[in-house]
């Protein structure tokens, strides 16, 4: 009878321990206001009712940007992952170490000598991370030679692209990613399809064919030889359903398309992820070279130019305050990875993603950021292992409102609203016709499971609000900017 008792006793404390809620990780804690407070009501009203969070998290940080004060929190020093809200670090990271100015290139480089037309040695294509070459500088680099007087290179044509290290993939890309412009492979030397400027991809573009059971069109941007592809899509019926897939197979360029598209369908567009980027910006100069007339006799390669080498050509990228546009605005990936590897090139002759993620972590120490709170993987937020509190973020967005750069930082963010794509990037679309159009500068973020929204919000009082909601474990995490948007408006009307 005494054995049964406390083993009974033993399954009832188990049990109590188990049931005990953990109630730090899960409830509001107001820290800068009274619960009577009119904005923290109706902040608590919607976070613990809304049944679009039912079992998601949900961090949320609002400070006065004028002092630094929270106002309102909501478990905001529990560590979430941020998505593309990470970008809003490197950012400033990167405006704080490399300057506003700051400027990528990239060099024709020569060993030999020229007589008459012909180059004897090598020709160097040395990349220097910039992520805004197009097909076209390759073309101006060939008119360039070729200007010259320089009709043969007998010599190789070799692609240096050692100014950064040889990873090309961050270490929580998972496999489905990999293979889009999102996930794309990081190199010092690569290329860009388009004025966007997601480098490391290229365009595939499909269209209906002239007539039903015919291969659709194909069309690749930029047009190049560098990947196959394999196109096993049929046009269909104007009535049938469009279900076209493109994909490259890991390891490879090759992209096959398969599926359906209606005759009369609008095109079908992917971008997708080259396989070694660098190989890929070679091929692109070594067919502008023979589309101006200059042979190449020694065959191409990658490989690393030598100390002593004269310079042929010089492409120079915009500054980093222009950059920081399509890269803020559109939330470009690969932009973010390179501005880590940049960061630690220049501190640390390092162009890797530990020496330039320590970097970042000094700069964001500089600015009191609490360090032991935050576990950082990536400059672009893509990994799923990323942590920070929103009180952190918060606390960044405030800090640096001090800095000389500030402005082009907050005009690097969307703005609520703007139909212009390179004014309201990826808020565009949202919080039309609402107190928040127009009023909220900040940046988004959402991978699976995630959606954050990080910023700034003028409210109707004239007073300006710092803000960063993170929602984790969202079931659809698009619904999470349902919630974000309810918050900013809640925040504009104050």
């Amino acid at each position: 009878m005494k054995k049964a008792l406390v083993s009974l006793l033993t399954v009832v404390l188990l049990f109590s321990i188990a049931y005990t809620p953990f109630q730090s990780a899960v409830e509001p804690k107001v820290s800068a206001n009274e619960e009577g407070d009119e904005l923290v009501q109706k902040l608590n009203q919607l976070i613990n009712n809304d049944p679009l969070l039912a079992g998601a998290l949900a961090g949320v940080s609002v400070r006065s940007a004028e002092e630094g004060k929270i106002v309102y929190e909501h478990i905001a020093d529990t560590r979430l992952r941020p998505a593309s809200n990470m970008k809003l670090l490197t950012a400033a990271a990167a405006l704080s170490v490399l300057g506003e100015d700051y400027r990528f290139k990239t060099e024709l480089l020569s060993i030999g000598q020229q007589r008459g037309s012909v180059h004897h040695g090598d020709i160097y294509l040395k990349g220097y991370g910039d992520p805004t070459l197009l097909k076209e500088d390759f073309t101006n680099m060939a008119k360039a030679l070729k200007k010259q007087g320089i009709k043969m290179i007998k010599g190789q044509l070799i692609a240096d692209d050692s100014w950064y290290d040889d990873e090309r993939l961050s270490e929580d890309i998972i496999w489905k990613d990999e293979s889009y412009y999102y996930g794309a492979q990081i190199s010092a030397l690569t290329v860009s399809p388009n004025e966007d400027y997601d480098a490391g991809s290229v365009i595939v573009e499909v269209k209906p064919g002239k007539q039903e059971g015919k291969k659709p069109e194909i069309t690749l941007q930029p047009n190049n030889r560098y990947v196959k592809i394999n196109n096993n899509a049929k046009t269909v019926g104007a009535s049938d359903k469009k279900e076209i897939d493109i994909v490259r197979e890991h390891g490879t360029n090759e992209i096959t398309i398969t599926g359906t598209i209606p005759i009369e369908a609008t095109s079908s567009r992917e971008w997708i992820a080259v396989w070694e980027p660098t190989q890929y910006a070679l091929e692109l100069l070594k067919d502008s070279l023979a589309d101006e007339g200059i042979k190449i006799h020694g065959g191409v390669k990658v490989g690393v130019a030598p100390n002593q080498t004269e310079v042929l050509y010089e492409q120079q990228s915009m500054p980093l305050e222009e950059l920081l546009i399509p890269f803020m605005k559109l939330s470009n990936n690969t932009h973010a990875e390179i501005l880590i590897k940049e960061m630690g090139k220049v501190v640390k002759n390092e162009g890797s993603w530990d020496a330039g993620l320590e970097v970042l972590a000094d700069e964001l120490n500089a600015w009191g950021i609490n360090q032991d709170t935050m576990l950082l993987r990536d400059g672009s937020g893509i990994s799923h292992v990323t942590l920070l509190p929103a009180n952190e973020l918060s606390k960044l967005l405030y800090e640096v409102q001090k800095e000389s750069w500030f402005d082009v930082y907050f005009h690097s963010l969307p703005v609520a609203g703007h139909a212009d794509r390179m004014v309201g990037g990826t808020l565009r679309n949202r919080l039309k016709n609402s107190p928040a159009e127009g009023h909220v500068y900040a940046k988004t973020g959402s991978i699976s499971t995630v959606s954050s929204l990080s910023g700034y919000v003028d409210n109707k009082s004239g007073e300006r609000y710092v803000f960063s909601i993170i929602l984790n474990n969202m079931v659809d995490g698009s619904k999470g900017k349902i919630i974000e948007d309810k918050i900013a408006t809640i925040l504009a009307e104050q």
